[in-house]
C-alpha cells in the first residue's frame, strides 16, 4: 500500500501553491516546521475546507458539497465517499491526536497519526506508515508553536523541518466543512468499536450539513457535533452480516435527543466524559454484499433548526 503521508504531502504542496486563491497562508516556525493557516488569521473557505478534508483522508476519499435545506433555510451539505474506509477514515481522518505542550493545545487528525500508529485502529487494520514528511491537521484556536511541531516530529520520527501543521479553529468555515465531512468516518469508527472488522467495510459514504459559523469555539463545537448526530447520514457496504448494526447511529445512544451544547454543559466541557455512542451519524444504511440491507436511525431537523439558530 502506498504511504498515506506521501499522498497527503502532494495535496499539501497544492495548498501551498494555491494559498492565495484558497484564502489561506503559510509560514515557517523557528525549527523550520511549516504551518498552513486554514482559518486562524486567514479566512479560508469552502474550497480550502474540501482540500483540507482530502489531506486529512490522505487523498483516498472524495469530498464534495451541494446546497440542501434545513427547515426553510438553504444550507450547504458536504458528502464524502471512499473505497478505502479503514485506511482513509480510521488510519488518517480520525481526530485521534491530542497535541498538547506547555504553550499549545489542539486536536490532531490526518496521516501523521499513521507514522505513530499507537491507537487501537492501527492494530485492527494492521497498518503503519513510513515516510520522511508528514502532515497533521490541527483543530485549535491557537497558532501552532515550535514546541508543538517538535512533539509531532519526535513521535512521528521525522525532522521538525519535515512537519506540516494545518491549523484551523472549529469556529471557521473550514472547521464547519471538515467536521461535516466526518459522517462516514464516524459511522465506520462506531461499527469498528462495536467489534466489526474494519477490513470488511468495503466502502463508506457520508453526508452532513455545514453548521453556520459562529463567533466562539464552544458554540461551534456543539453545532458541528449536532450536524452529524442529528443531520448526518451514512451508507456502508460491508462483506459480513452482524447483529450490531442497529447500534451504529447516534439514535442508539441514551443521551440522543439532547443538543450537544446541553450535554457538554452538564459535563463541564470534559470531552472525555461524553458517551462515545453519541459521536455517530443520525441515520445509517448498511448494505451486506449478497445479503440484506439494513436502515437504522433517523435525523432530527427540528433540533438542527434550534442548534443552527435558523
Amino acid at each position: 500500500m502506498e504511504s498515506l503521508n506521501r499522498m497527503a504531502i502532494e495535496l499539501v504542496d497544492e495548498a501551498l501553491d494555491y494559498a492565495e486563491e484558497l484564502n489561506i497562508g503559510g509560514y515557517d516556525l523557528d525549527n523550520e516546521a511549516t504551518v498552513l493557516d486554514f482559518g486562524l488569521e486567514f479566512e479560508g473557505g469552502i474550497e480550502a475546507g474540501l482540500l483540507l478534508t482530502e489531506i486529512q483522508t490522505a487523498g483516498m476519499a472524495t469530498p464534495s458539497h451541494h446546497l440542501g435545506e434545513i427547515g426553510d433555510a438553504p444550507i450547504p451539505y458536504v458528502q464524502l465517499a471512499t473505497d478505502q474506509p479503514a485506511l482513509s477514515l480510521l488510519c488518517s481522518q480520525k481526530a485521534g491526536w491530542e497535541l498538547t505542550t506547555d504553550d499549545f493545545e489542539g486536536l490532531g487528525s490526518g496521516p501523521a497519526r499513521a507514522l505513530v500508529a499507537e491507537e487501537e485502529e492501527f492494530r485492527r487494520v494492521g497498518y503503519t506508515d513510513a515516510f520522511d514528511l508528514t502532515a497533521l491537521a490541527v483543530e485549535t484556536e491557537q497558532e501552532p508553536t515550535a514546541a508543538a511541531a517538535a512533539q509531532v516530529a519526535e513521535l512521528a520520527e521525522v525532522e521538525p523541518s519535515s512537519v506540516f501543521l494545518l491549523a484551523y479553529p472549529t469556529a471557521s468555515l473550514v472547521g464547519s466543512i471538515t467536521n461535516a465531512a466526518r459522517a462516514a468516518e464516524l459511522a465506520t469508527f462506531r461499527l469498528s468499536e462495536l467489534g466489526y472488522d474494519p477490513l470488511d467495510i468495503v466502502s463508506a459514504t457520508g453526508r452532513a450539513p455545514v453548521a453556520p459559523v459562529t463567533g466562539d469555539e464552544q458554540t461551534a463545537i456543539a453545532r458541528t457535533n449536532d450536524a452529524i448526530a442529528y443531520g448526518g447520514t451514512a451508507h456502508l457496504t460491508v462483506r459480513e452480516d452482524a447483529d450490531v448494526f442497529d447500534d451504529v447511529p447516534s439514535t442508539a445512544a441514551e443521551d440522543h435527543g439532547r443538543p450537544f451544547g446541553e450535554v457538554f454543559d452538564d459535563l463541564d466541557w470534559e470531552f472525555s466524559e461524553v458517551p462515545s455512542d453519541l459521536f455517530a451519524p443520525a441515520k445509517v444504511t448498511i448494505d451486506v454484499v449478497g445479503g440484506p440491507t439494513y436502515v437504522h436511525g433517523e435525523t432530527d431537523e427540528e433540533l438542527l433548526v434550534d442548534s443552527f439558530d435558523l
